[in-house]
């Protein structure tokens, strides 16, 4: 009986520390279609007048997981205060610096300028278009 036990519990205890079969993340593809968003300059952004809950949700979700090292809503911190940026700066100027930072602290003006403010130039996050549009969402409700 006890080797039986014994028995069970190491059968048990294999099967429990095996290695479980994780849904494979593509990294390659994730970089190709973050590669091909950031050549796409961001022309026009449609925002409806009303805020997509579900949106916002996942762009807070990404603004703490992605930005809070050096953006505050209420503050100034290593970059500037987010606090009612969707009112300072039109939709597509954001998603562009959210998308691809290095080509607008090279080609526009503002950001450049946002560059002498704060010495530390935006790091890019490689968001795609979908989470840069749910952290615009986010930002919307920030006022």
């Amino acid at each position: 009986m006890i080797k039986r036990i014994f028995f069970l519990t190491i059968i048990s205890f294999l099967y429990a520390c095996q290695e479980k079969k994780k849904p494979q993340f593509d990294e390659e593809a994730y970089i190709k279609q973050v590669e091909k968003e950031k050549k796409e300059v961001i022309t026009q952004v449609e925002l409806s007048p009303k805020i997509d809950e579900e949106m916002v949700k996942q762009g807070e979700m990404i603004f703490v997981s992605k930005c809070t090292l050096c953006h505050q809503i209420e503050t100034k911190a290593i970059g500037p205060k987010l606090k009612g940026v969707t009112e300072r700066r039109k939709p597509e100027w954001i998603m562009n610096m959210m998308l691809d930072p290095d080509r607008m602290i090279k080609e526009d003006s503002i950001a450049k300028n946002l560059t002498k403010e704060y010495p530390s130039p935006m790091t890019n996050q490689n968001l795609t278009k979908e989470e840069a549009r749910a952290l615009l969402e986010y930002l919307r409700t920030q006022k």
